[in-house]
């Protein structure tokens, strides 16, 4: 049996989300940018897709790190692949930091206005690809984002596309708008993907496994897991092939880091046996005994 750390994407950020955080954490991530990153967790911050983004890379850090255990495999969705790398050993955090300020500039400088996400709750993906298919066009471009379930997609695209696909699937499903004001992981953002690509330093060879969730697989290499963490803002993401991935190699143990517990309603459809659970709503104690037992059991 093996522990899996995972780490969510945009969508689940809330203001104040850094407020608690261990003040050394909080003070690195400040020097290496330069300014105080306690200010990018207010409401109208979080408006921004840079302060978003570094928001989730600072907390998932900073709550791996309570946890105080090494898990077997970390993966996270979108921007959650950057903490995931960085616990794994393969990123330096403050270099993390400037790459994730760098590629939330980039992703809204892109596409400001007029442009986002949308969960598709109900449709098979085989129907939402149909629709997507028939809707798409140079005015109303929009793709298929994520594979989160078998009945949950994410669409990316811009407005009046997702309109019109929420339109169609009324009455067989739900469509909900995300707190997410760009189009990610669709060919609209390959070009800033490029620029992050251009950007990048080299990395090291993880520590942990770490998960791709475009690839659904292990990365061991460095130079395979820099082309993950720069392009991924413009391949779909397969988070329902990661986890059943890691369920296959023996994770029976998956531990959402904070904030929220979206990945956490998503594995248990998948982990048929073992514990799932998120951080946030649990006691630190009970996660790193979880963790601790794992650790036991591989000696």
């Amino acid at each position: 049996m093996s522990s899996l750390l995972v780490f969510p994407g945009q969508g689940a950020q809330r203001p104040g989300m850094l407020q608690a955080l261990p003040t050394e954490v909080l003070e690195h991530a400040s020097e290496a940018l330069g300014e105080d990153v306690r200010a990018l967790d207010s409401a109208a911050a979080l408006m921004s897709t840079r302060a978003v983004q570094l928001c989730l890379l600072i907390s998932g850090v900073a709550h791996a790190r309570l946890l105080q255990h090494t898990p077997d495999y970390v993966a996270g969705l979108s921007i959650g692949a950057y903490p995931a790398a960085v616990i794994a050993g393969a990123l330096d955090f403050a270099d993390a930091l400037k790459l994730v300020s760098l590629r939330g500039e980039l992703m809204q400088n892109a596409y400001p206005q007029g442009y986002g996400m949308t969960a598709l709750i109900g449709p098979e993906l085989s129907t939402v690809e149909t629709l997507l298919a028939d809707i798409h066009s140079p005015q109303t471009p929009v793709y298929l984002a994520n594979i989160n379930a078998d009945n949950q997609t994410v669409i990316a695209g811009s407005d009046a596309a997702m309109k019109l696909v929420a339109q169609r699937i009324k009455g067989n499903g739900i469509a909900k708008r995300l707190a997410v004001s760009v189009p990610s992981h669709c060919a609209l953002l390959e070009q800033p993907a490029q620029a992050l690509a251009e950007a990048f330093v080299a990395l090291k060879a993880p520590r942990i496994t770490y998960l791709s969730s475009t690839r659904a697989r292990p990365i061991h290499n460095p130079e395979q897991l820099r082309d993950d963490l720069a392009f991924n803002m413009c391949r779909i993401v397969d988070w329902r092939g990661t986890v059943q991935s890691a369920y296959e190699r023996g994770v029976r143990l998956q531990i959402e880091l904070p904030p929220g517990a979206v990945l956490t309603g998503l594995s248990r459809r998948v982990f048929e046996q073992g514990t799932v659970i998120a951080c946030e709503g649990a006691r630190l104690d009970t996660l790193q005994a979880l963790l601790q037992e794992e650790e036991r059991r591989h000696r």
